[in-house]
C-alpha cells in the first residue's frame, strides 16, 4: 500500500483485488472538481488474508473519512464494521464503509439503491407492470437487484441460476413473503411469457466471458430488460430486446447511482452529485482507453 499523500481535505477510496480496472476514483474526482471541493479519492488493492489489518491501518491515517469496498470483500466488511445500515444488514453485504463522528465504521449497502435509481430514471419505467421479474443470476449483485425489485412492488420474483442451490439460498435470505422463487437455468424460457421485467446480474456477455445465450421470442414486447453488465454497454441481451421493441436499461448507471450517497457521506457536498450525459461520455470514454 501508498500513503495517502498530502492532499488537503478528506481522502476516501476503493479497495478490492484486483481493482486497476475501478471506474469509481474517475466518478468521485469529477464530482470533486465539480463542486470545488477538497480531497481525493484512490484506489487500493487490499488481499483478502490482510483485509482487516490495512483496511485499519487505512481507516485511522489522518484524512481518510471511508472506502468502497468491492470484490471480493464485500463480506468481509460486514464482519469488520462496528454497526451496518438497514440495507447492509438486508443484503449481508458492504460496499461502503463510513467513519462516523465516534470513530466507529459504519458498513453501508447502496448497491440496491444504485440499481433501484437507475430504473426510475430510465424512460418508460414507470409503465412496467408489477406481476412477475425473472433476475438471471444468484451473486452478490443478484441480491441487491432482488431487494430492489421486492421494494419495487414485483409480486413474484424468479431466481434463475445454474446452481440451484445457490438460487434457493437466496430465496431463503431475503422471501418474508414467499414471493421469491428458486428456478433450474433450464426453466427460463418457460417464464419469460409472464414477465414485466428481465434482469441479467451475472457476468455472461461481460467483455472476456461466454456470452448470455437466451432467446427473447417468449417475453412480451412491454416487458422492460436490464443488464448490469456495462462492459460493453451494449450488451447481446440489451441489442436483442431493443430489436423486438422491449424498453431497455444498461448497467452503467447502477455503477454511477450506486456512488452517490458515499460521495455525499464523506465529502458533504453543498448538494447531491448529479449524473448526468457528461459524466456517462467521461466515463466510456476511460472505458475504451
Amino acid at each position: 500500500m501508498t500513503d495517502a499523500g498530502s492532499t488537503s481535505g478528506p481522502v476516501a477510496g476503493v479497495i478490492g483485488q484486483p481493482i486497476a480496472h475501478s471506474l469509481s476514483p474517475l466518478i468521485h474526482n469529477t464530482w470533486l472538481k465539480r463542486f470545488g471541493l477538497p480531497g481525493c479519492y484512490e484506489r487500493r488493492e487490499i488481499a483478502p488474508e490482510y483485509f482487516d489489518r490495512d483496511v485499519r491501518s487505512l481507516l485511522t491515517q489522518e484524512g481518510w473519512v471511508g472506502m468502497n469496498v468491492t470484490l471480493p470483500h464485500k463480506q468481509a466488511a460486514c464482519d469488520f464494521c462496528d454497526c451496518l445500515d438497514p440495507a447492509a444488514r438486508r443484503l449481508g453485504a458492504v460496499n461502503t464503509i463510513v467513519t462516523l463522528s465516534d470513530g466507529r465504521f459504519e458498513g453501508r449497502n447502496t448497491d440496491l439503491y444504485g440499481f433501484r435509481t437507475n430504473l426510475e430514471n430510465a424512460p418508460g419505467w414507470s409503465r412496467t407492470g408489477r406481476d412477475a421479474a425473472l433476475v438471471l443470476g444468484a451473486g452478490g449483485a443478484a441480491r441487491a437487484v432482488v431487494a430492489a425489485s421486492q421494494d419495487l412492488g414485483f409480486r413474484q420474483i424468479f431466481i434463475a441460476n445454474r446452481s440451484l442451490d445457490k438460487a434457493q439460498d437466496l430465496a431463503l435470505a431475503l422471501d418474508h413473503s414467499n414471493s421469491l422463487h428458486a428456478v433450474a437455468w433450464a426453466d427460463i424460457s418457460g417464464l419469460l411469457p409472464k414477465c414485466d421485467f428481465l434482469v441479467n446480474t451475472t457476468s455472461l456477455g461481460m467483455v472476456g466471458q461466454p456470452p448470455l445465450q437466451i432467446d427473447l421470442t417468449p417475453l412480451p414486447t412491454g416487458a422492460f430488460v436490464t443488464d448490469i453488465v456495462y462492459k460493453p454497454l451494449e450488451t447481446a441481451l440489451l441489442t436483442q430486446a431493443r430489436a423486438r421493441g422491449n424498453r431497455v436499461v444498461d448497467g452503467l448507471g447502477m455503477l454511477l447511482y450506486q456512488a452517490v450517497p458515499g460521495f455525499q457521506a464523506w465529502f458533504d457536498p453543498p448538494s447531491t452529485p448529479v449524473v448526468d450525459e457528461e459524466l456517462r461520455d467521461n466515463i466510456l470514454k476511460a472505458m475504451a482507453v
